[in-house]
């Protein structure tokens, strides 16, 4: 009879243990759509480039030899020096002369070499490099994205300060695509909101202040 007797007070306990409460979570809340708005400094019936095959945008910075690289960072930071106000005004601006100076060679060998390349394409090269340059320099005078790229800009300036002449080239063809984005973000919420594409309630871009460049002063 005393052999039952652990037996038994294990069926007692296990009689009294309650049974573990099943604690199931709060569903979340649904997510709530709504239409994509148009991004701040849009309009209806802007032309915005093209999306090429690989999902990128049809922009002046495509396929470029690393001298094209390094003449379109110098345009873009043109643009900057010229375009951006406020408190980083004055550190852009002469970050952007001592870079000037710095790789004063770098850039002048730059523009002589994607020169050439555009001889080669044959034809009146002149106007082509010209019509390049004018397309260059309007695409990041764009205000709509003019306080996002404001600030890349500085950044780059800020960094570009210890890039040496060898490693130009590759510093820009990685730049170019920061100094670009402000830009293609703005092109991939207009068309979102172009295509009535749903997106999370509340969803807004931030409003960015609608400033102009004279393209005919950048040097």
């Amino acid at each position: 009879m005393k052999r039952w007797l652990p037996l038994a007070a294990l069926l007692v306990l296990a009689a009294c243990a309650k049974a573990p409460t099943l604690v199931v979570p709060p569903a979340p809340p649904p997510v709530m759509l709504t239409p994509a708005p148009m991004p701040a400094g849009g309009r209806p019936g802007m032309a915005i480039p093209g999306r090429l095959p690989d999902g990128s945008w049809a922009t002046p910075n495509r396929n470029l030899t690393p001298a094209a690289a390094v003449w379109h960072l110098r345009s873009a930071l043109n643009v900057a020096a010229l375009a951006c106000r406020g408190p980083l005004e004055a550190t852009m601006v002469a970050d952007y002369n001592a870079l000037l100076g710095r790789q004063k060679t770098a850039f002048a060998s730059a523009q002589t070499a994607l020169e050439r390349e555009t001889k080669a394409g044959g034809g009146d090269w002149r106007d082509r490099y010209d019509d390049q340059a004018t397309r260059l320099y309007n695409f990041f005078a764009q205000d709509f994205a003019r306080d996002a790229f404001c600030t890349a800009a500085a950044q780059v300036l800020s960094e570009a300060q210890t890039v040496t002449p060898a490693a130009l080239p590759a510093f820009a063809a990685a730049r170019l695509a920061q100094l670009e984005r402000p830009f293609t973000d703005f092109f991939a919420a207009y068309e979102r909101w172009r295509s009535g594409a749903m997106v999370p309630a509340g969803e807004v871009a931030p409003a960015v202040p609608r400033l102009t460049v004279d393209v005919s002063t950048l040097g």
